[in-house]
């Protein structure tokens, strides 16, 4: 913004100088008209008409200068303004494609969250009510992860290493028995890598 305002600076800038210069040459050119004309006859007149025609090409070339100097900024601005952007078009290229990579993600997984929500359906429904809710309740206190593997005699909830005696109980308990971690107290899920 600031580049393109200066630019716009430069550019109006440009245009009064070269206004100036314009209307320098053509007094400069309706007193030379004058001056061959040969209608003044007064030495005195056309002493002051030549003063005047060299004063006015000393300011033409004046303001000539100042429209070169204006031009020059101008130019440099639109360099400027050019760069700028550009850097802005690739910044926004590359916020576009972060956008597009980050609505894809939602979109799959908005998708995997459905499919997951339904198999949780079935699922939930031939878990009794009880352990159900159990396990939401746990859930809620735990972060979200109410049930963890048995892994090695190792809660994964946890990861603490179940101790000895807490081994024999689960491992004497009946397979549809549930059993819990003491130290984080959710739901163990056995398995045979569970190390019984």
């Amino acid at each position: 913004m600031a580049a393109q305002t200066e630019e716009s600076d430069c550019a109006r800038e440009q245009t009064k100088a070269e206004q100036d210069v314009d209307q320098v040459r053509q007094r400069a050119a309706r007193d030379q008209q004058r001056l061959d004309s040969g209608a003044i006859t007064s030495p005195k007149d056309l002493e002051n008409l030549q003063h005047e025609i060299a004063s006015l090409a000393k300011r033409q070339g004046d303001l000539e200068d100042i429209v070169l100097e204006v031009m020059e900024r101008r130019e440099s601005a639109q360099e400027r303004v050019a760069e700028l952007t550009e850097r802005v078009g690739a910044v926004q290229g590359k916020v576009d494609d972060a956008t597009a990579r980050r609505d894809a993600a939602f979109e799959e997984i908005d998708g995997e969250v459905a499919s997951v929500t339904k198999e949780r359906e079935v699922i939930a429904a031939a878990v009794p009510a009880d352990l159900l809710k159990l396990y939401d309740k746990l859930r809620q206190q735990q972060g979200g992860v109410g049930a963890a593997r048995l892994y090695q005699r190792t809660c994964q909830g946890c990861r603490q290493e179940l101790a000895i005696t807490e081994l024999s109980e689960i491992r004497a308990a009946a397979p549809n028995t549930v059993v819990r971690c003491e130290n984080c107290r959710r739901i163990l899920v056995r398995t045979a890598e569970s190390g019984l």
